[in-house]
């Protein structure tokens, strides 16, 4: 069989060809990844995780999904070893010269078309990564792997569009103009002085604050109590803050299938705090939101405005006794959904703890929590598909769902919005229809005493 040789930067990679031809998609394929390893650090890594090849599937029991089929396609090393087998074969030395002298793998559509797959039955959650005995990141290569099919077009319809609208349409993911924002948010403003007798502010394009305030945009929609409990924070501790009308959404669907995506998304949010000279980005309750924007210095150095969760911000405040409660009046047994973003890694862990131990009379965990949490079964953007509910909520969330029957908990909280929507459609598809999925601030603002004078301050107006 004849070869040729294809040079992109330093990489080079030698194809079989039937007349110097190679299929288009496979062929854009290894030009995108040969480009991804020149112009980033990803070869690093693959190198070492090809090197070591582990298939031993200690990885097997730390995945909820594998727990549910038993089905050998989702062991997360298995799956990961699709994308390195093209990396050793096209990539090393040793494959190059393999193939050059007895042929072998070749990749092809129907490889593609596998990887397409079996790299979206996975939520990238990264549980499995704390059981490998070699440290294999099985969720990264999810992550590059979902990068270099959507370099040939092979990327899920709701992840697409729901990108483009805030790249290119009217800028956020839930195409919500800018004066529905303003009318959400005067709504929300007479809830407050209608329901709990105060003036509640949410300050929009104010200059110099000390925060901007990115929560995901379908929060404006769907979570009026989140929303809520955040300004609430924001005015019993006088915090200076603002929306900007120019981008307020912390979506970030980028961080799901291309790096590319997530770095246009990440610098259009750091713009927008600098065109009203913000010092801080605040992100709302969104775990995947805060992880994307934790990549501010990766993508715009450290002269990037520092990024604060709003747990974190409320914590502190509440630790300072900057927040004045009626105590703990949330008499439902309450458990807690660590979203994966934020507590894999340890980072946000405490934090809503301490909250929720505050205002709470019956808090309880589920098991394992923090860093070893089940996943919600809709992560990694799965959770935007719907034609696929059957599969994230049964297949998926059925062990999720065991976690949360077996606290008796009537109250679940979720910081995050896709986790609301994920635990909401697990709990009505598995029999928990009486269990409430909520926000963190939901349920703060039910504690939260107006009557207490607020600390002096400004308060973004």
């Amino acid at each position: 069989m004849s070869a040729m040789e294809v040079k992109t930067g330093k990489y080079s990679y030698y194809v079989e060809a039937k007349s110097q031809q190679i299929a288009d998609r496979p062929r854009k394929f290894l030009e995108a990844f040969a480009a991804i390893l020149d112009r980033s650090n990803y070869g690093l890594a693959l190198e070492a995780y090809a090197r070591l090849g582990s298939k031993c599937s200690r990885c097997a029991s730390s995945c909820q999904l594998y727990m549910t089929t038993g089905d050998e396609r989702d062991i997360p090393c298995r799956r990961s070893n699709l994308l390195l087998e093209v990396y050793r074969r096209y990539f090393t030395a040793a494959g190059q010269w393999r193939a050059r002298l007895t042929g072998g793998f070749v990749l092809t559509d129907e490889y593609l078309d596998l990887m397409a797959e079996e790299y979206y039955r996975c939520t990238a959650c990264r549980r499995c990564k704390m059981l490998c005995p070699l440290g294999i990141d099985h969720g990264l290569i999810t992550h590059l792997a979902r990068w270099l099919l959507a370099e040939v077009g092979i990327i899920p319809k709701a992840l697409l569009v729901a990108v483009r609208e805030q790249l290119e349409g009217v800028g956020n993911t839930s195409a919500i103009p800018v004066p529905a924002l303003k009318d959400t948010c005067e709504f929300l403003e007479e809830e407050f002085r209608d329901i709990y007798g105060v003036d509640v502010k949410f300050p929009i394009d104010v200059e110099g604050a000390e925060y901007i305030f990115f929560p995901a945009v379908s929060d404006y929609l769907l979570e009026p109590d989140t929303l809520m409990g955040n300004a609430a924070v924001m005015h019993v501790t006088g915090g200076s803050w603002t929306i900007g009308t120019g981008n307020y959404d912390g979506i970030n669907y980028g961080l799901f299938y291309s790096d590319r995506m997530m770095e246009r998304i990440v610098y259009k949010m750091v713009a927008e705090a600098r065109r009203l000279r913000a010092q801080k980005i605040l992100v709302g309750e969104c775990g995947h939101a805060t992880r994307s924007a934790w990549f501010v210095p990766t993508f715009c150095g450290r002269e990037g405005p520092q990024v604060v969760n709003f747990m974190q911000y409320t914590a502190r405040a509440l630790r300072e006794g900057r927040i004045p409660l009626k105590g703990k009046v949330i008499e439902e047994r309450v458990t807690y959904h660590d979203p994966c973003n934020i507590a894999r890694s340890g980072r946000i862990t405490e934090e809503p703890r301490e909250i929720l131990r505050a205002i709470c009379t019956d808090f309880v965990e589920m098991f394992p929590n923090r860093t070893e949490n089940l996943c919600c079964g809709g992560g990694g953007g799965t959770v935007s598909i719907d034609e696929i509910r059957a599969f994230r909520t049964g297949l998926m969330g059925k062990k999720k769902a065991e976690q949360i029957r077996a606290t008796g908990a009537k109250i679940v909280v979720a910081p995050c919005a896709n986790c609301k929507k994920q635990l909401r459609e697990v709990c009505e598809d598995n029999g928990l229809a009486d269990v409430q999925v909520v926000g963190l601030h939901d349920l703060l603002l039910k504690a939260i005493d107006f009557g207490v004078e607020k600390p002096a301050g400004e308060n973004g107006s």
